[in-house]
């Protein structure tokens, strides 16, 4: 049997991937789904760690946009996180997996508090570990959260899911010729400003030699597919 190219990897999941084709809140069978594909991973004896996004509840930046303190806003978008969190903790209760929620701001009576040694005892236990509330500070995006608990947690990739099935040259939508990339490398995506993620998240995933890949959540099997080091999404290295 085939075995996978990864043993322990953080899955960056955005709040609007929870909504599949709503245009707000949660889509229990988007989610369900998502947590099948996750468990396939597991089976493999993968480990897996989460970082889960709060867009499709409540968006910090675009309310900063509309005049918003910034930092309120981003502090609201933490908590959405925590929401997001705790439903995809609900849904793979139900789908049979043992998963752990730790938050960036102390919720106490509702998820566990962000230990770095913790987390990793439980990823060895075979936990799935979800990480809500970003880094627990306003200005840095949960795609910034997702590169330093990847590097944290020592895994050895970072998986962004997305609406798209890689990074490609050009905007898929509004042009049909569009060329996906199979691998590219940090200093490209910067300085082409491909928006694979937001800088920051790039720079440390560069500066650390981290490699990222992104794929879409919505097409069948993707994520095992990544996992086990097919060609799928789009590689982005040193």
């Amino acid at each position: 049997m085939k075995t996978a190219a990864y043993k322990r990897i953080l899955l960056k999941l955005s709040g609007e991937a929870l909504m599949g084709d709503h245009s707000y809140g949660i889509n229990r069978a988007v989610v369900e789904r998502i947590v099948a594909e996750i468990a396939d991973v597991t089976r493999l004896g993968v480990q897996v760690a989460v970082v889960i996004g709060g867009g499709n509840i409540f968006r910090g930046m675009t309310s900063a946009e509309d005049g918003m303190d910034r930092a309120t806003a981003d502090y609201m978008g933490m908590l959405a996180t925590v929401m997001n969190a705790l439903a995809l903790q609900d849904a793979m209760r139900r789908g049979g997996l043992i998963s752990r929620v730790q938050s960036a701001l102390r919720i106490d009576q509702v998820v566990e508090p962000y230990i770095r040694g913790k987390a990793i005892r439980y990823l060895e236990a075979g936990k799935v570990v979800i990480f809500a509330a970003g880094t627990g500070n306003p200005f840095f995006t949960t795609d910034t959260a997702a590169a330093l608990r990847g590097m944290e947690m020592n895994v050895d990739i970072v998986l962004k899911a997305t609406k798209v099935d890689g990074v490609y040259d050009c905007d898929p939508k509004e042009n049909a010729h569009a060329v996906r990339y199979e691998k590219l490398s940090f200093d490209t995506a910067i300085s082409q400003n491909l928006r694979v993620m937001d800088a920051t998240a790039l720079t440390l995933c560069r500066d650390q030699k981290l490699p990222l890949n992104v794929f879409s959540i919505f097409r069948p099997g993707a994520l095992k597919r990544v996992v086990m080091g097919e060609d799928e999404g789009t590689l982005v290295e040193v």
